[in-house]
């Protein structure tokens, strides 16, 4: 939490690093914990099954359960505290197995190709809207980066139009972190989803909400409605704050990598590969859901204690010399060396992000298209005046000026 690490996550975390792999720390609410700063060591806490998200998981109950801590901390009541601390995230197999065979198909590779073509076009509608408002300067961030995604999960989970506004002004409020807004936010989440329950069981569609129900009332041993109304509230919020903040930070990247933005210029084709190191180097999530050590486990050289809590820090694993040649160098020719994404972006392990596929093409739809249809894209600011978030574990703009 301290001003220096927000301001420049990517030299705090990687000081940590480079000084001791794994370090004992406080987290934001002020509990022990261990960062975990390595890409090996990063990858073993989100793979390994020693490591559990819930700290029920742990033998004994020897885990300290920090999320209550910071729920009660940021004025959450115990009703609604389930919703934020005790979703697919924050579980562990047989449960989270469970959870996510639920959810999967909506986004195989498959699915999510066939998704394409609607993708292009709504990005297509919002770029017309940008090109009437030329030459700006306009905030990609709100007319843009965000319309994108959160069109898309809302339509994949089953969110109509005319509620999706409200929305953007809920996830506003929850990553704030602000004790004062925040509980109300999520008091009206969780109302909201409850009534569009309510509407789709009476008049099913053909959407992730609809077959969430039908699986609910048909067999309700295999999802709750505490459940139900959790995933809808994760697929929704992950499904387009990440992604509206990956396509905002790589224009940023882009706009002043000119070298970078030349190459994808002539050659097209390397799109894709662009986007994955983009991930890496700018990626919007800088840390994970917390780990607790289900038995006593030797790490970097120290020894973490069964119940103690663990924090993998994604931003200083992908930024780590050991993993990545000259890391601090973007460049979007840049292949993975052999293990999946080449990065821990979206995660690793049973957790790895259940939208890492969507997020990638609607991430190259956007940048690709954004770039070739305003070829003087330019940022209205001085990128030292660019406004970023005091956001603790992430790398997100308040706005993003730029004139088209």
């Amino acid at each position: 939490m301290s001003p220096e690490l927000l301001a420049d996550p990517y030299g705090g975390y990687g000081k940590l690093r480079e000084q001791a792999p794994v370090v004992r720390g406080q987290f934001m609410e002020g509990g022990p914990v261990w960062f975990v700063t390595r890409y090996d060591d990063v990858r073993t806490v989100l793979a390994d099954p020693r490591f559990v998200n819930d700290p029920a998981s742990v033998p004994g109950a020897a885990a300290q359960d920090i999320r209550k801590r910071l729920m009660e901390r940021l004025g959450v009541p115990a009703e609604l505290s389930r919703y934020l601390a005790r979703g697919i995230i924050d579980t562990d197999p047989p449960d989270h197995t469970r959870l996510r065979k639920l959810v999967s198909r909506t986004f195989t590779v498959r699915r999510v190709a066939d998704l394409r073509s609607r993708v292009e076009a709504i990005t297509a509608a919002l770029l017309d809207d940008l090109a009437a408002a030329a030459p700006g300067p306009v905030d990609l961030i709100e007319t843009f980066a965000y319309p994108l995604p959160i069109t898309v999960i809302c339509e994949l989970v089953g969110i109509p139009e005319a509620d999706r506004p409200v929305w953007r002004e809920w996830g506003r409020a929850l990553v704030s972190m602000n004790p004062e807004i925040l509980p109300d936010a999520l008091r009206a989440m969780v109302d909201h989803i409850h009534d569009l329950i309510g509407r789709r069981r009476a008049a099913p569609t053909d959407d992730l909400l609809s077959g969430l129900i039908r699986t609910h009332d048909e067999d309700g041993d295999r999802l709750s409605d505490g459940e139900m109304v959790s995933l809808v509230l994760t697929l929704v919020l992950a499904g387009h704050e990440t992604t509206a903040h990956l396509i905002g930070n790589a224009t940023v990247a882009l706009l002043t990598h000119p070298d970078q933005l030349g190459l994808l210029r002539r050659d097209p084709a390397l799109w894709p590969g662009a986007v994955n190191e983009l991930m890496r180097w700018c990626g919007p999530v800088h840390l994970v859901r917390l780990r607790y050590a289900a038995t006593d486990v030797e790490l970097g050289g120290v020894t973490i204690r069964a119940g103690e809590a663990v924090q993998a820090v994604l931003v200083s694993a992908n930024f780590d010399p050991r993993e990545y040649p000259d890391p601090d160098r973007l460049d979007i020719t840049r292949r993975p060396g052999g293990r999946g994404d080449g990065h821990v972006g979206f995660g690793h392990g049973a957790h790895y992000c259940l939208g890492a596929a969507l997020a990638r093409q609607e991430g190259e739809v956007a940048l690709h298209a954004l770039i070739d249809r305003f070829p003087d894209l330019a940022l209205a600011v001085d990128p030292a005046e660019l406004a970023w978030q005091q956001v603790p574990g992430a790398r997100r703009l308040a706005e993003l000026p730029v004139t088209v």
